[in-house]
């Protein structure tokens, strides 16, 4: 095992549509997509698709969008370790404008334990606060051993605090600042409070505020894709996780600021395509994306929309 990720399994059925049909009225979309989701699932797939095979521990249903999830990691080579449920999870995702309405239809009755595993050759943990008692306990595991632990505050769960006192790396979204009504600033002084050694807030086209192994505070701008370009954010903030996670498995005498702009490339990659799968990158992909785009001086006065790092 070389890397560990573990979060709540979902199909994602992503379509483009000019509006939602409410009552009785009907509508045909453009365009669909139908992928694995989940935040630190499709980070795990992300990886997978740099090289590095990860080890998932997700939850899974005896239906056949459980088996369809089933041939989805054998396809990445993801080494699945299945929480079973009763009934898989959806997600209806309807991207519009550069962003996206979502309905989840989500169990997460979980039927037996978590799987125990062997953390041997370990080198990195990612959760996003799903299956909250495995979390806790890989969290705990993993930083014992010295195992760096990642942590997708994607929203503001029912262990987070206590969990955050085990995590190395912990970027959270704005949502997650919203629900503890705290600024970004004021976010990020919370997580150094926490122990949190590199702490984030992804701000969607304004890019990244993070601060270092120093406690100094910068920003990273996102990309600038054009907005002609951005067809679907969803998911752009779980490859930018899977794509840190990668980076820093593969060069980890390069710094933090490093690992996060290739990351910001995964994403600038990610939000030009329709779902997840078509937007996980291969390393090729993200050299074309450095290629094509050039780092803003700063976040404000883009001429074009940025890449959203969600």
């Amino acid at each position: 095992m070389e890397a560990l990720f573990i979060g709540q399994t979902y199909i994602d059925v992503t379509f483009l549509a000019d509006h939602m049909p409410q009552g009785d009225e009907k509508s045909v979309a453009s365009e669909y997509a139908v992928s694995f989701g989940g935040n630190a699932v499709t980070a795990a797939f992300c990886c997978a698709k740099l090289s590095v095979k990860p080890d998932l521990i997700a939850t899974n249903a005896d239906d056949w969008l459980g088996n369809m999830f089933l041939d989805m990691a054998a396809k990445y080579d993801v080494h699945l370790h299945v929480r079973k449920v009763e009934k898989s999870s959806l997600s209806f995702i309807m991207p519009k404008g550069g962003k996206r309405a979502i309905v989840r239809c989500r169990d997460d009755h979980y039927l037996e334990p978590f799987p125990m595993l062997d953390l041997q050759g370990c080198r990195a943990l990612h959760i996003d606060g799903h299956q909250a008692d495995a979390a806790m306990f890989y969290a705990q595991r993993c930083r014992k051993a010295g195992i760096l632990t990642s942590l997708d505050g994607g929203g503001l769960r029912s262990n987070t605090h206590e969990l955050l006192a085990f995590i190395d790396v912990a970027v959270v979204a704005e949502r997650f600042c919203e629900q503890m009504d705290m600024s970004s600033e004021e976010m990020l002084d919370y997580l150094k409070g926490c122990g949190c050694k590199i702490g984030g807030v992804t701000l969607g086209e304004l890019g990244l505020l993070w601060y270092d192994e120093t406690g100094t505070v910068q920003r990273l701008p996102a990309l600038p894709v054009p907005h002609s370009r951005v067809r679907d954010t969803s998911g752009a903030g779980d490859v930018f996780h899977g794509a840190y996670v990668y980076s820093y498995l593969r060069n980890r005498q390069q710094s933090w600021h490093d690992h996060f702009r290739f990351a910001a490339k995964a994403s600038a990659f990610k939000i030009q395509r329709l779902g997840n799968e078509a937007g996980l990158p291969s390393l090729d992909d993200i050299e074309r994306v450095e290629q094509e785009f050039h780092w803003p001086a700063s976040p404000a006065g883009r001429p074009a929309r940025a890449a959203a790092i969600r």
